[in-house]
């Protein structure tokens, strides 16, 4: 088994993941992680004993976070944006989806 599907195995088991976890998975250090909460862009599941703990998805949030800020040399701030709008556009595209799967013989974008 390799690193990275020992890695998604368990991810898959995880309902929540700290923010040490997060880090480490992102590669992003824990004070950009809270930076981000504190912006709105990252949603903690649990403050539970003041541990902030987030959903496995998270992670590709983050990731994305990581690489707008080193492509772009955005501060938090904008990259909170940019998070923003993508999730944004990603629920958008999957409403556009949903909606084609119930009409299939509708014109298809894009």
């Amino acid at each position: 088994m390799t690193i990275e599907s020992t890695q998604a195995q368990w991810l898959h088991e995880q309902t929540e993941i700290s923010i040490e976890e997060l880090a480490e998975l992102s590669g992003m250090s824990s004070e950009l992680l809270r930076e981000l909460v504190d912006f709105g862009a990252l949603m903690p599941t649990s403050l539970q004993s003041g541990q902030w703990t987030f959903t496995p998805d998270c992670i590709v949030s983050v990731r994305t976070a990581g690489r707008l800020q080193s492509d772009f040399d955005l501060d938090t701030n904008s990259v909170s944006v940019a998070l923003g709008l993508i999730e944004r556009i990603r629920t958008l595209e999957a409403q556009l989806r949903e909606l084609q799967s119930q009409f299939p013989r509708l014109r298809r974008i894009g």
